[in-house]
């Protein structure tokens, strides 16, 4: 058991390690080839903070753990708005701009309706997962159009995107990362889903549990480093940003993987449990920045910190479901 959780804790160290190796080497590599800043910001950068469960939904999908990869779709959801916007809301008040009200709330909120339509009938299947990656490739391409406007008008948020591409890196230094970044996170990937199964086991936890709890927080640290440098730099649309687009990208790229490598009947509490704790949590966010301040205060940002601490602990309480 011991050994389980100390390949757990390897595997999802060199996890988001090595996507963001991957992703590091990926946007050079790119930077170099002549694509346009604006381009890699919008496609590699953005998903890059997506690639752990990206890699652990795949992962999970081969290996016949079609409910691990959607609760860590669910679970990841959860974790972005009430774990870390919660933490990130206590530690600095989050001003949120007319932008995100109009345009990415409503986003956020259409994509999770999308998927409860897809989980309504319990079951994950070949075409749901073409359709999810089809608006996923639209979603990037009307993104990259509306971009393209804001950079012209001089949006801080994609020249602060921008600024994160790596500059002067040779092409064989950004090359060995890539390579690296491939051979690694597979290999970090199985590593975390295979202990997770053992714990699973040991605590007589169901694969959708484990999906979204201990997988779920883990492959969520990268999205908890943005907002909390984006916060700390001052640009709270960056933070509240960074969420939106993760959780945008989970439902539409991650949850499709699964759909595609391995179409499976689903566990009756994905639909009649998670996915209306996720819809609550993200009309909640919604709710907060539609009041009179326009911000997520601290106060709000304990709100959300308990529903999260409420969620684990009734998951716990109930592993086997």
């Amino acid at each position: 058991m011991l050994e389980a959780v100390a390949f757990l804790i390897v595997g999802l160290i060199f996890l988001v390690w090595s996507a963001d190796k991957l992703v590091f080497g990926a946007a050079a590599l790119a930077r170099n080839v002549g694509i346009s800043p604006l381009v890699i910001g919008m496609t590699i950068l953005a998903m890059g903070s997506s690639a752990p469960e990206m890699m652990v939904s795949a992962t999970a999908a081969l290996d016949g753990k079609t409910d691990t990869a959607v609760g860590n779709v669910l679970g990841s959801n959860i974790a972005n708005i009430a774990l870390i916007l919660g933490i990130t809301a206590i530690i600095k008040p989050l001003s949120i701009s007319s932008g995100v009200i109009r345009r990415e709330l409503p986003l956020m909120i259409a994509v999770t309706l999308i998927a409860g339509a897809i989980l309504w009938d319990n079951h994950l299947g070949f075409v749901e997962g073409i359709l999810l990656f089809v608006l996923f490739t639209a979603f990037i391409i009307a993104m990259l159009r509306i971009s393209q406007k804001e950079k012209q008008q001089g949006d801080k948020f994609v020249e602060e995107q921008e600024s994160e591409i790596p500059e002067g890196v040779s092409n064989g230094k950004a090359a060995m990362w890539v390579v690296i970044g491939l051979i690694v996170l597979p290999l970090s990937a199985d590593a975390l889903v295979d202990s997770a199964v053992v714990i699973a086991k040991y605590f007589g936890m169901s694969d959708l549990v484990i999906g979204l709890t201990i997988i779920a927080i883990g492959t969520s640290l990268p999205e908890l480093a943005a907002s909390l440098a984006g916060v700390l730099k001052g640009e709270d649309d960056m933070a509240v940003g960074n969420i939106i687009g993760s959780n945008v990208f989970n439902i539409l790229a991650v949850m499709g993987i699964p759909g595609i490598l391995n179409p499976s009947v689903l566990s009756e509490y994905a639909m009649g449990r998670d996915f209306w704790v996720m819809l609550a949590v993200s009309l909640l966010l919604v709710v907060m920045c539609l009041g009179k301040s326009r911000s997520v205060n601290r106060i709000e940002g304990g709100v959300l910190f308990v529903c999260f601490l409420a969620y684990q602990i009734y998951l716990f309480a109930n592993m086997a479901a």
